[in-house]
Parts: C-alpha cells; structure tokens; sequence
C-alpha cells in the first residue's frame, strides 16, 4: 500500500480541505500494539478490497499522539486504537477500530456528493 504518512499539523489541515474533492482514509496505528499490527496487516492484504480513489493516511500514534487527538477533536470521533476514520467534505463518514477494521468494511463514498 502507497500510504500518507502524517506527520504535522499543517499536514492535518491540507489533508482535511483535500476531502472536500475525494475521500481519506486514516488509520491510526500504534506501533506497540499487537492488535493495531494485525489490523495494519488485514489492510495491507486486502488492500485490492478498498473503494478506488482513497487517499490512505498512516497516521503512527506513538510519535504523533498529538495528531491523533486533534483529528478526534476537529471529527467528533473518540480516540481508539487502531482506528480506521474515512474523511468526505471534512467530516467523517465511516469509523471502526480494533478488530472492526477491515478493508471490506470500509464503504464507497460518492465523490459527485
């Protein structure tokens, strides 16, 4: 998978403004977390199971916690890890964490909407 890393602020806020014109897909990854690597590793394998057209974000809470609090805040959406967060228009449309996140699960969004 070709993933975003993020890894600012004003990252955060480019990416938020970029959903208005296609749909980002964050994910939230702890990498001292065996549950978050074997949620990264169903993403990564079924990556062909994703919708077309998302921008894949990574983001590492370890050495972005910060990150993470602020796209829960600006979303509305509690902090959980892994997290899995699909951004359309600046707000978000789907969530799952933990053993929810699934590449299949996560829905296509009309981008003419």
């Amino acid at each position: 998978m070709d993933w975003l890393r993020l890894e600012s602020s004003d990252q955060l806020s480019s990416l938020l403004e970029e959903s208005h014109a296609r749909p980002i897909l964050f994910f939230k990854h702890s990498t001292r977390c065996s549950i978050s690597a074997a949620a990264l590793g169903r993403l990564e394998r079924g990556a062909d199971r994703l919708p077309a057209g998302l921008q894949l974000v990574y983001l590492d809470l370890i050495r972005h916690r910060d990150l993470s609090n602020a796209l829960a805040s600006t979303l509305g959406v509690a902090h959980e890890s892994p997290q899995l967060l699909l951004v359309h228009h600046g707000r978000c449309v789907y969530h799952a964490s933990h053993f929810d996140v699934r590449p299949e699960q996560v829905p296509a969004v009309d981008v003419k909407n």
